[in-house]
């Protein structure tokens, strides 16, 4: 089996989890087979001292179509 990761960034107005949560539902509407994420990085937007925005930076790895499994 042949596996392909790509990275991409979530957002979230309430926390990282939903941020990482919103990654893989939107990467999930284009990309199939969808195996395991990666957080690899998460960062907040701040104004006025309080937290605004949250981002999750995410690896997804998922099956490349047409491999098979060894």
């Amino acid at each position: 089996m042949t596996v392909k990761i790509i990275e991409v960034v979530g957002e979230s107005k309430n926390s990282f989890q939903e941020a990482v949560e919103n990654a893989v539902r939107d990467a999930s509407k284009t990309i199939k087979n969808i195996t395991g994420v990666e957080v690899r990085n998460q960062t907040a937007n701040v104004e006025g001292g309080k937290i605004v925005e949250y981002k999750a930076d995410v690896a997804i790895a998922f099956k490349v179509e047409g491999t098979t499994e060894v």
